[in-house]
């Protein structure tokens, strides 16, 4: 009974954790993009995006406690078998990935 209840457990989990790291990456051609890559390298993976505008500016906090502002942008791609894929960068790092049907 316990193991079958460890096995089940353990396969719920594993199920969520892939549902997570699948959210983490976009699919562009044969590239992949993953959260904390740089805007550049998402532009050369996955071409130029049909929407990109700068939505705010984040304060941050160094190491030492220095305050910076950094850009956020989203760019938007797609329709792509009907979906849309929206990237949100902080500081030119990816950050999320949203995806929606239909616009």
């Amino acid at each position: 009974m316990k193991a079958s209840l460890f096995y089940a457990l353990t396969l719920l989990g594993l199920t969520l954790c892939g549902n997570v790291f699948a959210s983490a990456t976009l699919r562009c051609g044969s590239n992949l993009v993953s959260m904390d890559d740089r805007t550049l390298e998402v532009e050369n993976k996955c071409g130029t995006p049909i929407s990109r505008s700068v939505v705010a500016n984040k304060v941050v906090y160094g190491y030492y406690g220095e305050r910076s502002e950094v850009p956020v942008e989203e760019w938007a791609y797609g329709p792509r078998n009907g979906m849309y894929y929206y990237l949100r960068f902080e500081g030119n790092r990816l950050v999320d990935i949203d995806s929606k049907r239909g616009g």
